[in-house]
């Protein structure tokens, strides 16, 4: 039988290298946490300072040294800002092509990833090995002949070059919800057909519930991508009322003498819903990513 040595206190004496050890680790998790706070204040920085342009005078703007927090908040610019800019109705627009964008990409990327994960059929890794190559085409290589089979199409000009091409699917969220569901064990599909059940019902009833943490990243995703695409709207859009937010704050950038701490308020009514979703949905997020990879 085993006995532990105490001191005189009745104190079990801990021999110096697990003293040593316990310590080396303490260091190692200090200094994860210095690096992650310094991560983190490097991120947070810029929105602290964009809240704060948001605040301030033009004058205090642009004080050297720099003031961070505002004298006198001026509210106003907020106020100002929707009063002399179409934010409500750019916003209507972006979340218009947000909106279908979602849609698109849940229905088209899941739908397909399914195809590649669960349905057995010849070439069907093949397949998806070029479907991963055309993630390396940025859009500035398709730009072109897009815009010119749009304006074919007549649609130059409309939403639908930015709505249309979404319901064919996204490479990489094909590959992330593939991932997700090859997680899936196939036992489940098998005793469903054993019971009648044909492949989309397996896929609408079984698998998409299975599949929301995945799918709930897809949708933050190509939320975030709609909601801050600028070379897509500057290229299909032509009419002002129809451009998205951040093709309408880039228009203010261009005139001679823009007004910043207005610019500055804008930013932070655009960046405050991306947070929003991102907290709210956040454990979601982090299960779809975390899962995409457990099977290759």
């Amino acid at each position: 039988m085993r006995t532990t040595a105490t001191d005189l206190k009745g104190k079990p004496i801990v021999p110096a290298k697990h003293k040593s050890k316990k310590g080396m680790e303490r260091l190692e998790l200090a200094a994860v946490y210095l690096v992650l706070g310094l991560i983190t204040i490097a991120f947070v920085l810029p929105f602290l300072w964009l809240l704060s342009g948001s605040l301030k005078s033009s004058t205090e703007l642009f004080a050297n040294p720099p003031v961070w927090i505002p004298s006198k908040p001026q509210w106003s610019n907020f106020s100002t800002a929707f009063g002399e800019f179409p934010f409500f109705l750019y916003l209507r627009n972006t979340l218009t092509i947000a909106g279908f964008g979602i849609v698109g990409a849940v229905i088209s990327n899941t739908l397909i990833a399914y195809g590649f994960s669960r349905v057995e059929w010849k070439g069907r890794d093949g397949v998806f090995v070029l479907v991963l190559a055309t993630m390396m085409l940025p859009f500035q290589v398709t730009m072109i002949p897009l815009f010119l089979m749009f304006q074919k199409l007549g649609w130059i000009g409309t939403f639908l070059p930015l709505i249309v091409p979404v319901f064919f699917g996204n490479p990489f969220f094909i590959f992330l919800l593939r991932q997700f569901l090859m997680g899936i064990p196939k036992e489940l599909s098998q005793s469903a057909k054993v019971d009648g059940a044909s492949e989309f019902r397996i896929y609408w009833q079984m698998i998409l519930p299975l599949s929301l943490p995945v799918i709930t990243t897809v949708m933050i995703f190509s939320f975030t991508h709609a909601w801050g695409d600028f070379i897509g709207p500057l290229v299909f859009l032509s009419d002002n009322k129809l451009y998205t937010l951040s093709l309408g704050i880039q228009q203010i950038m261009s005139v001679n003498d823009p007004r910043w701490p207005l610019l500055m308020a804008i930013g932070i009514s655009m960046t405050l819903p991306v947070l929003v979703i991102f907290f709210v949905l956040q454990k979601y997020f982090i299960q779809g990513i975390a899962f995409s990879g457990i099977k290759g």
